[in-house]
């Protein structure tokens, strides 16, 4: 159960595991100012979605340079290596399945 400091709108501007004079008043874990706090440092959808973008481009952007020749598959660390080559498998099977005409 949380401690927390509210601002002159009773909303909550800090929270902490221990009462302090600046976290003076315990709350609910469900209390609903809490949990709106709690949810506006949580809430990393927007960069989540980013992140899933970036690594596409990632991955188009390395295979251009394989492509090129400025570098070699096998240059990279044996963990990128196992991971590009799940990530390419996966991909192509998302491809396939995503075929509805057979033949």
């Amino acid at each position: 159960m949380p401690y927390v400091k509210r601002n002159a709108s009773n909303e909550v501007v800090a929270v902490s595991t221990e009462a302090s004079v600046d976290c003076a008043h315990w709350v609910e874990d469900n209390d609903p100012a809490l949990r709106s706090f709690m949810h506006r440092w949580t809430d990393n959808s927007a960069l989540d979605d980013s992140d899933l973008e970036f690594v596409r481009v990632l991955e188009d952007l390395l295979d251009v340079l394989m492509d090129k020749g400025v570098f070699l598959f096998t240059e990279l660390p044996e963990e990128a290596q196992a991971k590009m080559l799940k990530r390419q498998a996966l991909r192509a099977k998302r491809r396939s399945g995503l075929d509805i005409l057979d033949g």
